[in-house]
Order: C-alpha cells, then structure tokens, then sequence
C-alpha cells in the first residue's frame, strides 16, 4: 500500500478495504478478484493500483493498520495485557470473524510478527508495561514467545466463536502462569 495522507487517496483506500470486506462476507477470499473490488467500490482499475499492488495488500494493510491501534493500545495501556488483547480483538470481532471463516487467521500473526520489530524499534514507550520485563534479556525470542502465545489464545477463542468470557479466560491463564512459576518450568 501506498502510504499517504492525501484525502482523496485515503478515501479511495478506505472504500478499496471496505469492498474487499464486502466481498469476502460474499465469497471466500481465494476467489475474489480485483476487479470485482474495484467493481464493489466503484473506482478505476488505475485508482486501485495508485494505492494497491494486490488483493493481498489490501488485506495487509488493513491487518496493519489495526495492528497500529493495537500497538499504541498496548503502549499505553494500564490494566493488564491479557484483558487489553481481547478488548482490542472484540473491537475487531468482524474482521477476525471473516479472516477465521476463510481460514486466513495466520495472516495476522504472519503480520505481527513482522511489524512488530519496526514498532518496537520505533515507538516503544517507556510506561509500556512490557518494558521492564525485557530489561538485559533478548526481546526478539520473549516477544515472539508472547505473541504466538497470546494470538494463539485470540486464535482460539475467534474458533470458538468469541463466545466465552475473556475475563474467565484471563483468570484461567493467571492461575496457569502462578502454577509455572511454583514450578520453576
């Protein structure tokens, strides 16, 4: 994606992004083509590659952008990291819905996993609460541990249907991560 604040070209990527949402409420997403977003926004094939490489690059780039919110959710966040995860992934519940429906969930992990060290590189903040967990240790593996443990737990619960209670589902790994701890894994 191009990356811009020009206004027209951010409203022809929000309406890019939306007709792709649209369609894969429609379709799955391995069948859906560009020019059937370019035919659900109403925009020129030209406009779309202005702004886009691919269907895939819309995706990611939505996947990023959200990813965006979720980082400075987490950099300033005050409760505990669990409860932020699902507040943020329960704010995404629609677009997490449709990446599961078209078995397409490792795309955000995929996508984490690769903006993070940019973010982490770039906007880290000292009151993130994961900061000090990190002093003198090598943050790419405690990172990567974190996330595939945490998306893996969003990746279940998305499965299930985002049906049971996150606040149960934290209070159960809380309980897990202090029976760890008494064992010294």
């Amino acid at each position: 994606m191009t990356e811009t604040k020009n206004p027209s070209a951010v409203r022809s990527q929000t309406e890019i992004t939306a007709a792709l949402l649209a369609l894969m409420e429609k379709h799955r997403y391995e069948e859906i083509t560009v020019k059937q977003i370019i035919l659900e926004a109403r925009l020129a094939r030209k406009t779309f590659y202005r702004n886009f490489t691919s269907k895939d690059d819309v995706l990611r780039s939505l996947i990023r952008r959200t990813l965006n919110e979720y980082f400075d959710i987490v950099n300033n966040a005050e409760g505990d990291m669990l409860t932020t995860v699902f507040s943020y992934a329960d704010r995404n519940r629609e677009l997490l819905r449709l990446l599961e429906r078209n078995d397409m969930l490792h795309t955000v992990l995929r996508c984490t996993n690769e903006y993070l060290p940019m973010f982490r590189s770039s906007r880290l903040s000292e009151l993130n609460p994961s900061v000090p967990l990190f002093e003198g240790l090598d943050a790419d593996y405690l990172l990567a541990l974190n996330i595939g443990a945490v998306w893996n737990v969003i990746a279940l619960w998305v499965h299930n249907g985002m049906k049971d209670d996150p606040e149960e589902i934290r209070r159960e790994i809380e309980v897990y991560i202090g029976r760890m701890e008494r064992t010294r894994i």
